[in-house]
């Protein structure tokens, strides 16, 4: 454990390598970031009345090739963004994990009973407790410990606040009862069992993955229940890009029908060909079937089909650019998903209300500004929401005030792919 003052002098320093890393080379940020978390630690002493702390960081992350591809055995191309819920801790020398989030109710759990507790679905106590069950399960200590936690890992931006908090949890009892022995895949899959398992939603590992190991990942889920995670030798900071995700705004509600239909449908080419999901046909398969099969599965699921075998294969190729510094090559490939996810896979808009397209109007304006210059997208799930971008820093501010002028002050924000995923600050 390391003394408030003390940290509070090293983050104050104001050329601090690692804060750097986490949050890059503007001044005004790094003040700020400097005061979140003095603040923090501050709030934790007069709670508790200890100066002996640790702090750590996680952060969320950004879907960046292959869209929904997961749920078809497929591939993906993720990273960790400077967006980060960061921890305050400190050991209590019990069986009760103590918890408190800003702008949530703080929250114990009882490390002496780790059975499932119903009652607690989708919770954040579930979380923990699924969190700790499994690494005891796997022959990890455990123990109790009090935590203080601010985040802005934007909620329902697609950045993943809450696998950002699951692998900060394994973080956490990693380097406070395991020396920080436990391998950050490993973290992100208990994550995701917790997840599956206790707080009572089912998952796919991109999201806990991306968060806990840092930088670009990149995941193949041909068995999956055994991913193969590669992490890419790549510095994003180099590259003279920002990241920008724009919320685009358009209703989530009634959206669970389309987000079905996707899986779906895609399973249903899959099955007509005698297979359970896609990853397991070939493009020369499916184009052979289709003038069989169209009638039964429908056009929409043939072009979905045809989406999900091109964004598959395109992961390697952006992998293959990214690990060979050809990041103009990448950058191509990512309008390519783009305008795959727009025509084929069609998740931009959706089917019921044709009005309402803030996510292709997004699209459309980022064109006219980025068009040979960067990249753009819809991010994540789509049909609303956000949108992501990959914007030369030349162009930063007319992308923002062009966006910001249509969906509203606030509605971008300027990121980049850290290297940095779940860990404790070593300052």
């Amino acid at each position: 454990m390391t003394k408030i003052r003390t940290l509070v002098e090293k983050i104050n320093n104001g050329d601090n390598a690692l804060f750097r890393q986490l949050y890059g080379n503007d001044a005004s940020v790094l003040k700020q970031q400097a005061e979140r978390y003095e603040s923090l630690m501050r709030e934790f002493e007069e709670a508790h009345g200890t100066e002996d702390v640790e702090l750590f960081s996680s952060p969320g992350r950004t879907e960046v090739g292959g869209n929904h591809t997961d749920h078809q055995f497929g591939r993906v191309l993720a990273g960790a963004v400077n967006m980060d819920n960061i921890a305050v801790v400190a050991k209590n020398d019990s069986d009760v994990i103590k918890i408190k989030s800003a702008g949530y109710p703080e929250f114990t759990v009882d490390i002496s009973d780790l059975s499932k507790d119903e009652s607690k679905l989708y919770t954040s106590e579930a979380l923990v407790k699924g969190i700790c069950a499994r690494m005891k399960e796997l022959g990890y200590n455990i123990g109790g410990f009090t935590a203080h936690i601010h985040g802005n890992v934007l909620k329902g931006s697609g950045l993943s606040s809450s696998a950002s908090f699951e692998v900060l949890i394994g973080a956490i009892i990693s380097h406070l009862f395991n020396d920080g022995k436990i391998d950050p895949v490993v973290n992100a899959q208990i994550g995701q069992w917790a997840e599956n398992n206790y707080f009572g939603k089912p998952c796919g590992l991109m999201d806990q993955t991306a968060c806990s190991v840092g930088g670009f990942i990149t995941i193949d889920f041909k068995d999956p229940s055994e991913p193969v995670v590669k992490a890419l030798d790549f510095d994003f900071m180099k590259t003279g890009y920002v990241l920008v995700i724009t919320d685009t705004g358009g209703d989530h509600a009634n959206l669970n029908d389309e987000y079905a239909s996707l899986p779906s449908e895609m399973k249903s080419v899959a099955q007509a060909l005698g297979k359970s999901v896609m990853r397991e046909v070939s493009y020369e398969e499916l184009l052979k079937a289709i003038p069989e099969i169209r009638s039964k599965v429908g056009d929409r699921a043939i072009l979905r089909a045809i989406h999900f075998l091109g964004d598959n294969e395109r992961v390697v190729s952006q992998v293959e650019a990214l690990e060979s510094n050809r990041f103009d090559d990448f950058l191509r490939m990512v309008i390519a998903s783009g305008n795959s996810s727009y025509m084929y896979n069609q998740n931009v808009y959706t089917s019921h209300d044709s009005r309402q397209q803030s996510v292709a109007l997004g699209l459309a304006l980022s064109a006219g500004i980025l068009e040979g210059k960067g990249a753009w997208r819809v991010h994540g799930g789509g049909f609303a929401g956000t949108i992501q971008a990959f914007v030369p820093q030349e162009l930063l501010d007319e992308y923002v005030n062009t966006l910001e002028s249509v969906f509203g002050a606030g509605h971008c924000h300027k990121l980049f792919i850290r290297t940095k995923g779940s860990i404790k600050l070593e300052l």
